[in-house]
């Protein structure tokens, strides 16, 4: 095994302990508070904070990682995650609402620490223009089990919390994540992957066209997702259909790891025989059908027909908008590394998944106020108009390598 996949492995294997407890604490909040009787939007406030704070550390996590090292952010990540971990299994009378929305910040500034870590190392590990091929495989195969794994997390929180409890599932995931970063500082080479010249601070927003024009589309793109998946789909399940918790929490994270498999599989999906890694032009022609599908959905949701239940409509449809939505994500996810140089990669990466977090942010407030007034069919149609915006915005995507690289020269 070369020293690129050794190193390789331990960067994807700390992300995947880091996803899982990232899931579990989703899943554990959500349940345990609820049945500590929080009403849903307390409930809901819990999260607003993670996702608020994502936004942040996006933006200045890369700039950090650029001047630090990415194997220090990293570390950070998980130290203050099991800082968070720590203040939730606090004594009951602690658990009040704005203190748990402080651990849940420090949540959220660790998850976007990892994630922005994770996948700059990658391009640093594959640099070279002919491996182009081996990083779209890499990006897709950490992406994919990333998704796949936080959906287990989901699984595997609300287990630890019927099996022995909210604070040892809370100390279980805490041991996990001390020997995760034990390991990773042990195995990881210590050579550090920061920019020779540290950027100023000035530095945090792109000077890339190519950036700016995927960041906006990432923004929309994952808008279009969380407009309807964040709040309306799971309250849609109970009111109308009178799904249990357990069937709301089943299908939630069975979407979730269905669409982190179709990441995983993704270049062998977008190959063809001219060129196996994709570029502008892949990402405009995977967005276009997944515009209609939100769209299809809700004009057919209102009727009754005859060999499909609204149920059915609604699970099948939104498994297709999963398997489009898993492609286009995975396709964006490889073409914000090919647009980055590998000097200073952190700051491009920080600044697209700021975008990132930007848009589901936008997309779960969005979500709550359209339900509440538009029913799911409002927050359909929105998805519709995010994934169009999208579709407009990708049109100024570079459309092949040559471009691309000229971009590059550009941003010298």
């Amino acid at each position: 095994m070369s020293r690129e996949s050794q190193q390789y492995m331990v960067v994807t294997g700390t992300y995947w302990v880091f996803t899982i407890t990232d899931g579990a604490l989703r899943m554990l909040v959500l349940l345990f508070f609820y049945e500590q009787g929080f009403s849903p939007m307390e409930i809901a406030s819990l999260f607003l904070l993670y996702e608020f704070f994502g936004v942040i550390t996006n933006l200045i996590g890369g700039w950090i990682g650029a001047r630090i090292g990415l194997n220090f952010t990293t570390r950070i990540g998980i130290i203050l995650q099991i800082m968070a971990l720590g203040m939730l299994a606090a004594d009951a009378g602690w658990l009040t609402v704005p203190y748990v929305m402080i651990a849940q910040a420090i949540s959220g500034i660790a998850k976007d620490l990892n994630k922005m870590s994770a996948k700059s190392a990658i391009k640093l590990l594959m640099p070279e223009q002919h491996q182009q091929e081996k990083l779209y495989k890499w990006v897709a195969a950490l992406t994919g089990s990333k998704n796949a794994l936080k959906g287990g997390g989901f699984f595997l929180g609300a287990a630890l919390l019927s099996g022995i409890g909210f604070y040892y599932a809370l100390v279980s995931m805490m041991i996990a994540l001390a020997v995760a970063l034990v390991i990773n500082i042990v195995c990881l080479n210590q050579q550090e992957e920061k920019s020779k010249n540290r950027p100023k601070f000035s530095q945090l927003f792109s000077k890339s066209r190519s950036v700016n024009i995927l960041s906006a589309a990432r923004l929309c793109l994952f808008g279009a997702r969380d407009v309807w998946f964040v709040v309306a789909i799971p309250v849609y399940f109970q009111a109308v259909f009178h799904w249990s918790h357990t069937q709301v929490g089943t299908f939630m994270a069975a979407w979730i790891i269905g669409y982190g498999c179709i990441q995983s599989v993704v270049p062998s999906i977008t190959g063809n025989k001219h060129s196996k890694v994709p570029d502008g032009r892949i990402a405009l022609i995977w967005t276009i059908p997944l515009t209609f599908v939100p769209f299809g959905i809700a004009m057919f949701l209102p009727y009754e027909i005859s060999f499909l239940s609204r149920e059915w409509l609604l699970i099948i449809g939104l498994s297709v908008f999963g398997v489009l939505f898993a492609i286009n994500s995975s396709v964006h996810s490889f073409l914000i590394l090919a647009y980055s140089k590998s000097e200073g990669v952190s700051l491009d990466v920080g600044f697209y998944y700021m975008a990132n977090a930007l848009g589901r942010l936008i997309g779960t407030i969005l979500s709550g106020a359209l339900y509440q007034y538009y029913a799911l069919e409002g927050c359909l149609f929105m998805s519709s108009v995010f994934l169009l915006l999208t579709v407009i915005i990708s049109i100024y995507l570079p459309k092949s390598s040559n471009q691309i690289n000229l971009a590059k020269q550009q941003m010298q």
